[in-house]
Parts: C-alpha cells; structure tokens; sequence
C-alpha cells in the first residue's frame, strides 16, 4: 500500500507537466504545420529570420517556396521557417 501511495505524487506530477507544457506544444505544432500547408501564392509572410515578403510560388510536394522581399527579388524559403501570415489572400474563383 505505501508503494502506490509512493507513486501519486509522481503521477500527479507527470499529469501537471502533461497539461502545461506537453500538450500547448503539441497544439500549437499542429497549428503551425495547419498554416504551413495554407500559404497561397501572394500571401504575405514573416519568416522566422525576420524577413517580410510576399509569397510568390508555391510548389506542392515541395519543401521550399518562392518569396518577393522586395521589387524584383525574389528567395527561396523552407516552409517550416515561415513563423506567421500577415495577411492572406483570397482564394481563386473558379
């Protein structure tokens, strides 16, 4: 009996650690992974180096996309280095 009553503070523990810090994380994955797979061409983005543009190809199956920084520049990024969606634009009609 004194070794399940051993054990209960360490389950509780675990619990407390599961829902404040494991589980946001997964949440907020699964968010990020969500809007990665959004982006559309003409949305414009920050990346996580700080780097505005707007987004100008779009290659599905690919892990990279083309963005406009400024007039005439354009770099390739890695989808997951995209941190946010200023705005977005509107889907085409077909």
């Amino acid at each position: 009996m004194e070794g399940i009553a051993s054990l209960v503070p360490l389950i509780l523990v675990f619990l407390i650690m599961y829902f404040l810090l494991i589980r946001p994380q997964q949440r907020k994955l699964k968010e990020h992974q969500a809007m990665v797979a959004a982006l559309r061409r003409g949305d414009q983005i920050v990346t996580s180096g700080g780097i505005v543009g707007k987004v100008t190809k779009v290659k599905e199956g690919e892990n990279e996309i083309e963005v406009e920084i400024a007039p005439g520049v354009h770099v390739r990024v890695v989808r997951n280095t995209v941190s946010s969606v200023i705005s977005k634009t509107e889907p085409a009609k077909a």
